[in-house]
């Protein structure tokens, strides 16, 4: 287990590892089809996709959190 001090570089490297693997590969697909070589061609966009999303989503999240804790209410 990690100490709790690297939970929001846990939190940015997992949501950012997740996302663009998910839309890297919608985003492939859906401007190529299936080609002979969609696999290769989808792990780069990932790899592209991946090095920008991390620091992106390292600096937006908490700013994320203070927008939608503004928005929602205690039951």
């Amino acid at each position: 287990m990690f100490p709790k001090k690297f939970e929001a570089i846990l939190f940015a490297f997992f949501m950012s590892f997740f996302m663009s693997f998910l839309m890297s590969f919608v985003v492939t697909f859906i401007n190529l089809g299936i080609v002979d070589n969609f696999v290769a061609i989808w792990l780069t966009a990932w790899i592209k996709a991946f090095v920008v999303a991390f620091p992106v989503i390292f600096v937006v999240a908490p700013n994320v959190r203070k927008i939608v804790a503004r928005l929602t209410r205690e039951d």
